[in-house]
């Protein structure tokens, strides 16, 4: 259990930094990083029986979805899960060393190679919310109240308006590259801007889009959290391509025997009933915002409301 929890520790250390970053750590930080490692954990895993470990796309967890899920989850059974934030890209990667238990991810493409590879077990139906597209009030590309997300960023390219995104292969950036293959554009030039910090997830990304002033695509939980913060507005959204749908994978204990798969399944029986995980994702930031943030999308979900109908 603890070199399980010692794991965790270190992956969620260094998907804090950037690879030039920890090459210049001094000796003190190498002795602090002992000290938080090696002891730390001790203390914090032996205390509890069980733990799941998940690696978990930045949004949710922004959010503050995923907390609260995990809290619930820890007062219902007494287990604990920890994870580690990361694009959709880098969280396959992680679970890709076997050292995770779930995966919460959000780019279907990404998710289906992962399990075909066996990686995963199978993909299954969480939640969903939507992304929109944000852009200054002044709107130069002219794209306000558009439906089509497509017609929306082929005029954004035609007009050469400055556009921010994230480039780092997470969920929203290949949601964003499928879009943009759908309108048969190949986005490039200096007004489609690579964000050299995307890799930090969408709020950073949204914040920078703001400063500068531009368009970007990101998912309405983001938006909505940072509302009062920025400029930029919702321009264009309600497009059945911008729906966003984030997906649970439990890893494969065929190919990962140290994985914690029964009590990893555990956690995703308690998200996706109808009467506990789904109820949260139902009512989140409904008293914040006066409307959910995320949408309860699992199979049992469905299944209920269809007898009670």
């Amino acid at each position: 259990m603890v070199q399980r929890c010692l794991v965790w520790y270190i992956t969620a250390y260094l998907l804090r930094f950037k690879k030039e970053d920890i090459v210049k750590k001094t000796s003190f930080r190498i002795s602090f990083f002992f000290i938080i490692f090696l002891v730390l954990p001790v203390f914090f895993c032996g205390a509890a029986d069980d733990f799941v470990f998940m690696a978990s796309t930045i949004g949710p967890i922004d959010s503050g979805i995923i907390g609260t899920l995990e809290d619930h989850f820890e007062k219902d059974t007494g287990i604990r899960v920890r994870h580690v934030g990361a694009g959709t890209g880098a969280t396959l990667d992680i679970a890709k060393k076997g050292n995770i238990d779930l995966v919460l991810v959000h780019a279907r493409s990404l998710e289906e190679k992962f399990v075909a590879e066996g990686y995963g077990t199978e993909r299954i139906d969480l939640m969903y919310n939507d992304f929109v597209i944000v852009g200054p009030q002044s709107d130069p590309a002219g794209i306000k109240g558009m439906k089509n997300a497509g017609e929306a960023l082929r005029k954004i390219s035609q007009k050469k308006a400055p556009f921010l995104t994230r480039g780092d292969k997470s969920g929203t950036h290949v949601a964003e590259l499928v879009i943009w293959e759908k309108a048969g554009i190949k986005p490039a030039d200096s007004w489609y801007i690579v964000y050299e910090k995307g890799t930090e997830g969408n709020m950073p990304t949204l914040r920078e889009a703001d400063k500068r002033g531009i368009y970007t695509l990101m998912d309405r939980a983001t938006y909505l959290s940072l509302q009062k913060e920025i400029k930029l507005v919702i321009l264009v959204e309600k497009d059945e391509a911008l729906i966003n749908y984030i997906t649970l994978i439990p890893i494969n204990p065929k190919k990962f025997p140290q994985v914690n798969a029964k009590t990893a399944m555990t956690y995703v029986k308690w998200l996706t009933d109808p009467g506990k995980g789904q109820l949260i994702i139902r009512d989140f930031g409904k008293d914040t915002y006066g409307s959910p943030l995320f949408f309860p999308n699992s199979k049992e979900w469905h299944t209920r409301n269809a007898v009670q109908k």
